[in-house]
């Protein structure tokens, strides 16, 4: 399928037309709070309205702002990579954040301070050797053990049974806490979805039975964090995580926002929508059948290859590879070109760098203006770790 094919059932560009477009700079980065709010409901619609199951990567949702409506919504427990996203989402009153990266130096560092400065907060890190055990010893944070389902990207390999085992009893030993086990299997995201989780399922087996070798070992398992969003079908059909000993938690952070990718991994009748899109503004026809958008990819992020985006309420535009701020398109025969200085929305191919790349995002609701938020968790803290 096209991947302008996958947002005809959101073409109408509506939502986002406002009577304020005139004095709005392009590109700008808006957010619906509607449709954001339709897409947390749905995935508490979809945990059957446990939100306690939920935990988000905020990553994707970098906004303050967003961080709230999750947290006014029941959600409370986060995930995040950076001690920037950490920050914020303890201001956004998270009240259990697991930092999904590996930290060393002064990155660990800075957790730690994090870590003091909300000392209601449940903040956790994951481990995948000793070294990084002893680094926490005597702190307060607590330690998830990361397990690598064939992403190859951190972790343990599920195979190595007896090296997860080895690493949670070294927890408990330093006097740390253990939370459980963290396994992102986002790599199955390159499989049609019978087959994702056919391989999702298999890997969920073998999890469940390093549950079980820890259990009969004596070591408790409170936590098993599972599904990004490509996984997210996967998890939620699995029986084995119904009735779990365990606290089961998924973390996909994309379908907050949403993104052509999304709609093209998850199925149309989980009723997903594009929340967040690039308006961008038409500068250019510079040859025959083309017209060219201030959009490069310092507003909508190529890191998932090109097209990087879908063009709402336009099927005919094909957007071809971007440079820095200038985003080219080919139109279709036949088709009318966009007037320039028309405005057009983008729908990202990868919504979260997208994200990344504002300071400031618009936020509508009704097709008004309502506010303009800070990106607040972009980019990264001042490196110099201050005491």
């Amino acid at each position: 399928m096209s991947i302008d094919a996958l947002i005809q059932p959101f073409a109408d560009c509506a939502a986002f037309q406002l009577a304020e477009t005139p004095g709005i700079l392009t590109p700008a980065l808006l957010i619906d709070r509607d449709r954001v709010q339709h897409n947390i409901g749905t995935t508490l619609n979809l945990l059957g309205g446990e939100a306690n199951r939920w935990r988000p990567h905020v990553k994707t949702a970098k906004l303050g702002y967003i961080m709230r409506m999750l947290v006014d919504s029941g959600v409370r427990q986060f995930k995040c990579a950076t001690s920037l996203e950490l920050s914020i989402a303890c201001q956004a009153g998270a009240k259990d954040v697991l930092v999904a990266y590996p930290l060393v130096g002064a990155n660990a560092a800075r957790v730690r301070q994090i870590a003091e400065q909300h000392g209601s907060i449940a903040i956790s890190v994951l481990v995948e050797n000793p070294s990084q055990v002893e680094q926490w010893r005597g702190t307060s944070v607590s330690v998830f053990v990361d397990v690598n389902p064939g992403m190859n990207r951190t972790g343990i390999s599920q195979d190595q049974t007896a090296a997860i085992l080895r690493l949670s009893q070294a927890v408990g030993a330093s006097g740390l806490q253990f939370r459980g086990l963290h396994y992102y299997d986002g790599h199955l995201s390159k499989y049609g979805i019978a087959e994702r989780c056919a391989q999702a399922h298999r890997g969920y087996e073998r999890l469940m039975l390093i549950v079980d070798t820890l259990a009969k070992l004596g070591i408790d398992v409170p936590e098993v964090i599972t599904a990004g969003t490509p996984a997210l079908p996967c998890s939620l059909s699995f029986a084995g995580f119904t009735e779990a000993p365990f606290v089961h938690r998924i973390s996909p952070g994309t379908i907050v926002y949403c993104d052509t990718t999304s709609l093209a991994q998850l199925p149309a009748e989980y009723g997903y929508r594009p929340a967040a899109v690039i308006m961008t503004r038409v500068v250019s026809h510079p040859a025959p059948g083309m017209i060219t958008c201030d959009a490069g990819h310092k507003a909508v992020s190529a890191d998932a290859g090109v097209p990087t985006c879908a063009v709402l309420g336009y099927p005919a535009l094909e957007p071809l590879a971007p440079s820095e701020e200038h985003l080219p398109m080919r139109v279709a025969d036949g088709a009318a070109l966009p007037e320039i200085g028309e405005v057009l929305f983008l729908v990202p191919r990868h919504v979260c760098p997208s994200v990344n790349n504002f300071d400031h995002a618009v936020i509508i609701s009704g097709g008004k203006l309502i506010a303009v938020e800070p990106v607040s968790s972009r980019g990264r803290e001042q490196p110099i770790l201050t005491t």
